[in-house]
């Protein structure tokens, strides 16, 4: 079973209906989606709110190998992404050798604000964690505990982890930034990333890649048609 969990944040609740879609109906093999949503981490997850976190969950997504019991793999992705292809693909890039695989972006945004007016910030490793293969009994640091205590950048820049060594890389196909990365044919990309915001806001409606959010969104939605008697 390919696990994946899918940050949630209660403005984008279409924006994670589609990224759900977008990877059940590509997926060549049994996928399970989870939402990473602080409703259902009441009592676990109990960080106060970050002035400068733009999303719901900035900080939780770190609680996936918590999730899993620290067994396994997981996958998490932010909730604003578009998948194109079969999710099967990624999974099959796990290995062992590392903690979490990641896109590694040298991302600079030059902006301070990005959707809803939420701040917009630069370091290190920016938009690593976005897309994360877990090898989760790798991750045994990201304890509730933790979590709620370490700072946005020792989660973002992977300071739990006793080395770079354990960053492993995938394609970065698996993570394009719409609107930053040089745009390309979707037969090119695996994964669209509307970081600084998708077009299910009013203010981005035509961004890069717009009428593909749109198109995945139509055909989750297109009622069926009625069955023969």
């Amino acid at each position: 079973m390919i696990r994946v969990f899918v940050g949630y944040d209660s403005r984008e609740t279409v924006a994670w209906h589609v990224t759900a879609h977008t990877i059940s109906s590509r997926s060549s093999e049994p996928v399970s989606i989870a939402p990473v949503s602080l409703q259902q981490l009441q009592g676990v997850f109990n960080r106060q709110q970050d002035a400068r976190q733009s999303t719901e969950f900035s900080f939780s997504r770190f609680l996936v190998p918590w999730m899993c019991d620290f067994q396994g793999w997981a996958l998490f992705v932010d909730c604003d992404v578009l998948v194109l292809d079969d999710i099967a693909r990624l999974w099959a890039l796990r290995d062992e050798a590392f903690a979490v695989q990641v896109v590694k972006h040298d991302h600079r945004p030059r902006e301070t604000t990005k959707f809803l007016g939420q701040p917009q910030s630069t370091y290190p490793k920016k938009n690593w964690s976005s897309v994360m293969l877990m090898n989760c009994a790798r991750c045994t640091a990201l304890t509730p505990e933790y979590v709620n205590q370490a700072s946005g950048l020792d989660l973002h820049r992977f300071n739990w982890l006793e080395g770079e060594h354990l960053i492993g890389e995938i394609p970065h196909r698996w993570n394009h930034l719409v609107d930053y990365d040089p745009p390309l044919p979707e037969s090119e990309l695996s994964c669209l990333h509307f970081t600084s915001g998708g077009p299910w806001f009013p203010d981005y409606a035509e961004c890069g890649y717009a009428d593909a959010w749109r198109r995945e969104l139509a055909a989750m939605t297109m009622p069926l048609s009625p069955s023969p008697l």
